[in-house]
């Protein structure tokens, strides 16, 4: 069995799954950053397959990068043109290549949070 990983946003102000936000998978090595993956979640908040699925997968360092601005803006949630959270970017490492990494973001129009889930 081969690792893979997986994410899903929830906006927690409002307590339902965020819908449309673009999100994009970058391995990074040094100063380099490669993008490998780019999805945007369905109407549960979710992606429709793993956003890196185990034929894919390697052991090393990632950023997801939650496009998080026009999402916020559809909901009011702005105080002008400048954005607080516009893009969230959330790095991370993976070392076990079989294991099942959830990496899920909690939203506000002014906080956010992450975990390692299951």
């Amino acid at each position: 069995m081969a690792g893979w990983l997986s994410t899903h946003v929830l906006d927690t102000a409002r307590g339902v799954p965020a819908e449309g936000i673009k999100i994009v998978l970058y391995r990074i090595s040094g100063n380099s950053h490669n993008k490998i993956a780019e999805t945007v979640t369905n109407s549960d908040g979710r992606t429709d397959a793993p956003i890196l699925p185990a034929e894919k997968f390697k052991t090393g360092n990632y950023e997801l990068v939650f496009s998080t601005g026009d999402y916020l803006k559809s909901n009011g949630d702005t105080q002008g043109d400048v954005m607080f959270l516009d893009e969230i970017p959330i790095r991370f490492g993976m070392n076990d290549p079989e294991a099942h990494y959830h990496v899920p973001l909690l939203l506000s129009p002014f906080g956010y949070s992450t975990y390692r889930g299951s």
